[in-house]
Formats: structure tokens, sequence, C-alpha cells
């Protein structure tokens, strides 16, 4: 499986568009929605600034963006062409294939946190003690677990062409909806019910919490986890019924 791991690494890095939309795109969008503005607090988040806001936003979809995109788009093409087939006959078990994926998916994740977190030190000026970094950093790249583990459900979900606009729907679905994109206190009380439940929204609020000085809310935690096994028991299912089908 370390084999596997290493190999998937590789190849996420060879990728130059991948790496562009996963690790650039985030810090760009960082600076055309959070650079124009100035130390405003943001409503509803318990005295964050634009600038601190957005960057665990950004951060956050970035990770997402590298683990959702990477292994949804990835798995379905390597069933199409028969590598997932193949693998099956050799030694490794189909869990290890899973968490194979999974575990390189998060491994390519933190370079996206990373430069989200310069740009924002350089350009907005966001300062934190060290030990909120650490665990800026930390939660952020925990938390991706939970969509890597959405993103090898879809991949045995979606076959061929089908599978990058369901992943697109989802992608955006949640980072909009979740407040990664727009502050979710601008949204109507009725949606703003509804965003609470989603994943997204949990995990963007393990950092602010962190921002703000404490630790992640017991809530987030377990809408993140829960949400993590309700995936990861999907893709399991999935790779099953993928494999009698085989």
């Amino acid at each position: 499986m370390n084999t596997l791991i290493k190999l998937e690494i590789t190849r996420t890095l060879r990728n130059k568009k991948f790496m562009f939309f996963s690790v650039v795109y985030p810090a760009g969008l960082f600076l055309v929605i959070a650079g124009p503005q100035g130390d405003s607090v943001v409503s509803g988040t318990g005295g964050l600034t634009m600038g601190a806001f957005y960057m665990v936003a950004m951060a956050s979809f970035g990770a997402l963006t590298a683990v959702l995109m990477g292994n949804s788009e990835r798995i379905a093409k390597e069933r199409e062409k028969g590598w997932v087939r193949q693998l099956r006959l050799t030694a490794l078990p189909g869990r290890g294939y899973v968490l194979a994926k999974i575990a390189s998916a998060a491994v390519v994740s933190l370079p996206s946190i990373i430069v989200v977190f310069l740009v924002a030190v350089a350009i907005k000026h966001v300062h934190l003690a060290a030990w909120q970094w650490l665990a800026l950093t930390g939660v952020i790249w925990a938390g991706s677990l939970c969509f890597a583990a959405l993103g090898v459900a879809i991949g045995y979900l979606a076959n061929g062409d089908a599978v990058r606009p369901i992943t697109m729907i989802i992608y955006f679905g949640l980072s909009i909806l979740g407040g990664l994109w727009l502050p979710t206190t601008s949204y109507p009380q009725w949606l703003q019910d509804i965003t609470t439940w989603l994943p997204t929204h949990a995990y963007a609020g393990l950092g602010q919490a962190i921002e703000l000085g404490g630790a992640p809310h017991g809530r987030d935690v377990a809408i993140i986890v829960g949400y993590f096994l309700v995936f990861a028991a999907g893709a399991a299912w999935l790779y099953r019924k993928d494999t009698r089908k085989a």
C-alpha cells in the first residue's frame, strides 16, 4: 500500500493543471475576495476580520479541491481504463486501495493550505500565535479526509463523462452553501438553518474556532466525523459493488 501511495503522490505532483487549481487557484481567490477589502469584522463570526475569515475559508477550499476533485475523476478514469481491475489481481486488498487514495490526496492537500496561509500573512498581515498556525494546519488537513472519502465514493458512483459534472455540482454546492465563499450570515435564515448541517460549514468552523483562540466546537467535530464515516462506508460499499460487476 505504501508503494501505491507514493505512486499516487508522484502522479499528482506531475499534473500541473491539477496542482494549479488545487494550490494556486485558492490563493488567487483569496487575493480577489479578501485583498481589496479592509480589516472590517465579519458579522456572526465572533470577531474575525475579513482577512482571517477568508484565510481559513480559502485554505479549506483549497484542501477540498485537492482531495475531492483529484480522487473522483482519477478513480473514474482508472476504472474505465482497467487499472482498478489490474490492482485487484495483486495482493493489495480492496481497503488498501481506498485508503491509499485517501492518504495520497490528503498529503497533496498540504501545499494548498500552506500557500493560502503565506499569502494571507504577506498581503493581509494576518498574525496568529505559533500554536494557532500549527493547530490550523492540523485541523484543516485532518478535516480534508472527510472529503477525500467523498471523492472516492463519487469515483465509484459515476462513470466516464458523468463524473466531472457530478463532482462540480457537489464541489461548488458544498463550497458556496457551506460558507467557504461567502459568510453564511448573509443567507436567509431558512438557508442558514440548513447550512449548519453541511460538512463544509463544520469544516470552516474548525479553523475559525482556533483563530478566535479556542478549541474546535464539539458539534463541528461530530459533524465532520459523522460525514467521514458515512462517506467512507459509502466508498467501501461502492467498491465492493464494483468488484462484483467486474
